[in-house]
């Protein structure tokens, strides 16, 4: 069956999403240029390396709690927001390779779906970590029908079940309307100073930094595990490539946080280029175990399916 170019750019989001997750999980701490350094050659396959206790094409809790968000606004009908905490919560509980401090106090907390984040952001006050962008995918498509204001007010709601501060819900939110222009058709680098307009005042001049065209990862006063350099890589890993497979190496070559990063670019370029862009040597071991989940592993056949639910 031949998909609409639309869902083609919702599955390439998805997929897109999830591969670059799973590519920069082995390389996740380390300096930067070591993805090209042990694959310097562009296409000559074995990148879905795994290590670092990821199974090669093993996705991490990035794509995990993705797949949780897609399934809960599809088996509900829609945004529920108790729902959504409490597949958080048995995820969490079954102790996942991998979950950030951040979102495992506030699973862990006891605390109602509604107050949780924001108990521990008033304790602790941090809560700008990237743990609520690296989700956002299904989200992004499922909500871009509704338009600019529509989308990035969904993914605030979303955002603030786990991070308290106000950064992470404004830098998903951005995240959201670039990729719906990019499902749209359009070029989400156009869509930056719009976008922006519509973030907080209070954070409007921190993303407008990292969102410049002349802003680099070098330029970042934070580590990229933070929500704003982390979307500011992204970003600049997209304008500064032209292809799916050229934005994910950079983005994994940044050193650091590289399984967000790469996923957060993974979502974008998706919606850019399409399914039809990413490698299918990196989709065909892509797997995303389910903590909690009666030992469920969705592969990218799977995740396509959802894709094409989320943009429908």
């Amino acid at each position: 069956m031949t998909e609409s170019p639309r869902i083609e750019r919702a599955i390439g989001a998805v997929i897109g999403s999830a591969v670059g997750d799973a590519l920069g999980a082995p390389f996740e701490f380390g300096p930067e240029g070591a993805f090209s350094a042990r694959f310097p050659k562009p296409g000559q396959g074995g990148e879905m390396c795994g290590g670092g206790g990821w199974d090669p094409g093993e996705a991490t809790d990035d794509t995990q709690m993705a797949v949780l968000v897609a399934e809960s606004l599809l088996e509900c009908g829609g945004l529920r927001l108790p729902d959504l905490f409490r597949r958080f919560q048995r995820w969490a509980a079954a102790d996942p390779k991998d979950i950030g401090l951040q979102t495992e106090a506030v699973l862990g907390s006891g605390d109602p779906w509604d107050t949780a984040a924001a108990l521990h952001f008033q304790s602790s006050q941090r809560g700008a970590g990237n743990g609520a962008l690296m989700r956002a995918a299904p989200s992004a498509v499922h909500f871009a029908g509704l338009g600019r204001d529509g989308t990035m007010d969904a993914a605030r709601r979303i955002s603030a079940l786990t991070h308290g501060d106000r950064a992470a819900w404004e830098g998903t939110a951005l995240f959201h309307e670039l990729v719906r222009v990019g499902l749209d058709g359009g070029d989400p680098l156009d869509a930056v100073p719009e976008a922006l307009r519509q973030v907080h005042p209070d954070h409007r001049v921190r993303y407008a930094d990292v969102l410049a065209p002349d802003w680099h990862p070098d330029l970042a006063t934070e580590f990229n595990g933070a929500v704003w350099p982390c979307l500011g890589s992204a970003v600049w890993a997209l304008r500064t490539t032209s292809t799916y497979e050229e934005a994910i190496r950079t983005a994994v070559d940044l050193g650091g946080d590289t399984d967000t990063v790469a996923a957060v670019t993974g979502g974008l370029a998706g919606a850019v280029y399409g399914i039809d862009a990413v490698p299918t040597r990196w989709t065909e071991t892509l797997h995303v175990p389910l903590p909690g989940f009666g030992g469920r592993v969705l592969r990218a056949e799977e995740l396509t399916e959802l894709a094409r639910r989320l943009a429908d």
